[in-house]
């Protein structure tokens, strides 16, 4: 079945006994390690595994879309946990970030030395290109790609995703294509949600702060928008989405080792979904150029 590669890594029969019972493995602080397992042959060894877990799970993900009766209602589920769960913090962190964006701004404006209408541009263009999607990731990557790595682990180590399996049920169908799914629906919309959060505070810090109006902090936005950098927005959004939920399924699908194995899954999620972010972000941008 999909996926079988990606979940069959079942515990021996001493995980989960307490120390100190019979069979139970005595536990060691370190773990010696040669030069051949610490050297490039080892990590390139470690890079084609991991490729092809992840090739092996996005396979099963595109199979199992010929389910829409099973997936959708448990799409519907996750959308609820990931996009409207999610709202409160993500306005607060944009909220945050767009008045932080409006103060630097002042730092820089002088009256007569440049146009009132520069700081709206500035605050547009930052918070609708980068600090509207890349926060809203970052924030998701701690709230949303820690809990499915640390569920998905968890249900791993307790052999729960074993017995998906054995009834017939394949964990890419019912674990990770929903979490997926709901991550590229309900990311864009929270990317609206925090550009509008941002601007508008950016904009009421800086009628506080500098001797600019309403109108003129709606020049400078209108003259730096264009249609595609909304599209832009929603993009990032979305790719975001993705990367996020479909790492933190495959390194939950991936634990190992009882509760240790869980805290290791939910710390890799969160490092390597920040760092796809990241990437993510890096690559996309060329298309805000392209478009333009």
């Amino acid at each position: 079945m999909a996926g079988a590669s990606i979940v069959d890594r079942r515990a021996g029969p001493a995980v989960g006994r307490a120390s100190g019972e019979p069979g139970a493995p005595e536990a060691s602080a370190t773990t010696e390690r040669g030069p051949i397992e610490r050297g490039p042959i080892a990590l390139a060894s470690r890079f084609l595994r991991d490729a092809a877990v992840v090739g092996t799970l996005a396979r099963a993900c595109v199979r199992a879309l010929r389910y829409p009766r099973v997936f959708l209602p448990l799409t519907s589920a996750q959308i609820w946990d990931i996009g409207i769960g999610s709202i409160p913090l993500v306005m607060l962190v944009a909220a945050i970030s767009g008045a932080v964006t409006s103060e630097q701004s002042g730092f820089q404006f002088s009256p007569g030395t440049m146009p009132a209408s520069i700081v709206g541009r500035v605050i547009t263009s930052s918070v609708l290109t980068e600090l509207g999607p890349v926060v809203t990731a970052l924030v998701l990557v701690g709230r949303v790609g820690a809990r499915i790595g640390s569920e998905l682990a968890t249900m791993v180590v307790t052999d729960q995703v074993y017995a998906l399996r054995a009834t017939g049920r394949d964990p890419a169908l019912y674990l990770a294509l929903p979490r997926i799914l709901a991550g590229a629906l309900a990311v864009p919309a929270l990317v609206i949600i925090a550009d509008a959060t941002g601007m508008v505070a950016g904009l009421g810090l800086a009628l506080v702060r500098m001797p600019i109006s309403v109108a003129d902090f709606a020049a400078g936005a209108r003259s730096y928008f264009f249609p595609f950098v909304l599209w832009f927005s929603l993009i990032k959004g979305a790719a975001f989405g993705i990367c996020i939920t479909f790492i933190g399924c495959v390194v939950g699908l991936r634990a190992s080792g009882g509760a240790a194995g869980v805290g290791r899954a939910t710390t890799a999620s969160v490092v390597a979904s920040t760092i796809g972010v990241m990437v993510g972000d890096l690559v996309l941008v060329r298309l805000l150029g392209v478009f333009r």
